[in-house]
């Protein structure tokens, strides 16, 4: 291939792989342009149901896009700071949709606390089950570094109690809720003490996060993909993540209609979201701990738990400040025993540095458990 053939074989790749781009681009001019009256006027079953078979996959795909670019920094700039990127980006994902959610109604004051704790239950009992699980089956234990699991769940646990727990015993607002200075504090505690651990992931004590005594083979552990600048993959992450945060408002216009006509459970919308979003991510935990990395999962999967409240909380709290809106963070008995059981589990699943088949089974039980209250 000479020098004229290679110039004109590169932007042919890079359009290929970057379909998914593409389509979500002409998906969005056509639902803000000819499709904007679909969203505003659906009515029955087949409308709805076709824009979501329509909108979900799209953004799925720049959702495994924005993974894939993700992933792209890891390889150039190292972990933690490639599972960090990929954590951030996801979760800006969610933060952006909960709020399109919340300001397109005004009838959705426990929307950020069943995504929260949807996110929490699908990561903490769905994800690291499945990886422990598959992990486990493939190389019979794995370890990790104890002390990165335990500076997670430090942070995790007081983060989850603070917002979720809470907010049901507090006797200066109604029962769930906090009052205006509670819900001040609340932003700034959990916003301070995610940033308070981003220092410590990313600066101080980055040895925490990484695989205890190297990596287990000499590749790079993210699949075969081709590693350009880290310009590149920086830019076209931000470019497949903008179509997915327009087109959010679309999607949450759907998920409220569904909810409301079908009279689905009302955390059913909150789960939906944190599928849509945590897909490319759960994919990427399950595939770490399949190749023996087991140290990139539990970064990936943490690493969301605790990103989802750090960030969603302040998010959720202070539209509720601007708008009035009343925000109901406190979960019900059920679910709050579901997520001490969870914490008390994901204690003993890492005060070890090494893993097994039985910590698997257990979390996703617990998973399960989640999924049959939540319908029945």
């Amino acid at each position: 291939m000479d020098k004229s053939e290679a110039v004109t074989y590169a932007p042919r790749l890079i359009i290929k792989e970057e379909a998914g781009l593409v389509a979500g681009l002409i998906t969005l001019v056509i639902a803000m342009t000819v499709g904007s009256g679909w969203f505003s006027s659906m009515s029955g079953w087949l409308t709805p149901a076709l824009l979501f078979g329509w909108l979900f996959p799209v953004m799925l795909w720049l959702s495994f896009n924005v993974v894939h670019h993700a992933d792209g920094l890891a390889i150039k700039l190292g972990e933690p700071y490639g599972t960090l990127i990929l954590t951030l980006s996801v979760i800006s994902i969610e933060v952006i949709m909960i709020t399109a959610v919340m300001l397109t109604s005004a009838n959705k004051p426990a929307l950020g606390r069943d995504m929260m704790f949807a996110v929490l239950m699908i990561v903490l009992n769905g994800l690291v089950g499945v990886s422990l699980l598959c992990g486990g089956f493939r190389h019979l234990e794995q370890s990790h570094n104890l002390q990165g699991a335990n500076t997670f769940m430090v942070v995790l646990i007081p983060l989850a109690i603070l917002s979720l727990i809470l907010p049901n015993v507090t006797e200066s607002s109604e029962l769930g809720t906090y009052s205006r200075l509670q819900m001040i504090f609340a932003a700034f505690a959990s916003g301070g003490m995610y940033v308070a651990f981003l220092v410590i992931q990313t600066m101080r004590h980055q040895g925490f996060f990484v695989i205890p005594g190297g990596s287990p083979s000499d590749d790079h552990g993210h699949g075969k993909i081709i590693v350009r600048s880290v310009g590149y993959h920086a830019l076209l992450l931000v470019a497949n993540m903008l179509p997915i945060v327009l087109l959010s408002k679309r999607m949450a216009a759907i998920i409220d209609y569904k909810v409301g006509v079908f009279d689905a459970p009302a955390a059913l919308g909150g789960i939906i979201i944190a599928i849509l979003v945590l897909a490319p991510e759960g994919m990427a935990a399950i595939q770490a701990a399949l190749n023996n990395r087991l140290q990139r999962s539990i970064n990936i999967c943490l690493g969301s738990g605790l990103a989802t409240i750090g960030m969603t909380v302040p998010a959720v709290l202070m539209i509720g400040l601007v708008t009035k809106q009343k925000i109901v963070l406190g979960l019900n008995p059920v679910d709050s025993s579901l997520l001490l059981a969870t914490i008390l589990v994901s204690l003993l699943t890492f005060s070890s540095s090494k893993t097994n088949i039985i910590h698997g089974i257990v979390h996703i039980i617990l998973f399960i458990s989640y999924i049959v209250m939540v319908f029945d």
